[in-house]
């Protein structure tokens, strides 16, 4: 059965060349209730987790076999369906890109804070720390970086209803460090692909993102009903 919805009209499918590349391409997809997947623009290069990926958390149902299962702190990004909830960014919230978001926005500030242990209440949610009585966590990441790695991203919902504890959390598309340098397990592009990608995504069309390496895309192509991927 396939984990995309009938609902789902924008795809983004990154496949790799195999479970332990950190490198892969990104192809935008669209279609129209009861239509074929159409390709939008160039497939984008993009950049994954250092140790590769593993099956994460999400729409699909669990999958054994090929890869190992995603875990916190493992250095890999998930393999799977997952759904495309919000984006965040530097920009105000009342600037152009902000009022122009077709999904949430979350400014990042720097109490804007995403939770990666395992022990908290918090654990793979972000958070605004100072809505937070009594913070029960000991490690997280900051939202708002002196980089340019989360000037522009998106949340990518694996492990998120409920959260397994220790199966991987903070899961994002943003920019890449560099080409060619992967991530601590999120799916990473230029700064330009990454703005077109935020700009593009709506929520009125359920976006996903589909993950997986080139073999693991053969075998489920066609019980999932994803498209094909020409580059």
């Amino acid at each position: 059965m396939t984990p995309l919805p009938a609902t789902c009209r924008q795809l983004l499918l990154c496949l790799a060349a195999d479970g332990e590349a950190t490198c892969a391409r990104l192809q935008r997809f669209e279609r129209r209730p009861g239509g074929d997947w159409l390709a939008v623009g160039a497939a984008m290069p993009a950049m994954l987790g250092r140790a590769g990926l593993a099956w994460g958390r999400g729409l699909h149902a669990p999958v054994t076999g090929g890869l190992p299962d995603k875990r916190e702190g493992d250095g890999r990004a998930p393999a799977g369906v997952f759904a495309i909830t919000a984006l965040f960014g530097d920009a105000a919230p009342d600037s152009a890109f902000a009022r122009a978001a077709k999904l949430p926005y979350l400014h990042a500030t720097p109490e804007l804070k995403a939770i990666d242990d395992p022990a908290s209440v918090h654990y793979n949610r972000i958070v605004d720390q100072s809505m937070i009585a009594r913070p029960d966590w000991v490690s997280c990441e900051d939202m708002r970086r002196t980089d340019e790695r989360y000037v522009v991203g998106a949340v990518v919902a694996h492990n998120a209803e409920a959260p397994l504890p220790g199966a991987g959390s903070c899961i994002f598309l943003h920019v890449w460090a560099a080409p060619g340098v992967p991530t601590a397990g999120c799916t990473a592009l230029a700064l330009a692909d990454m703005s077109e990608i935020a700009g593009w995504l709506d929520g009125a069309a359920g976006p996903l993102l589909v993950q997986l390496p080139q073999a693991e895309y053969e075998r489920l192509r066609a019980p999932w009903g994803l498209p094909i991927f020409a580059a």
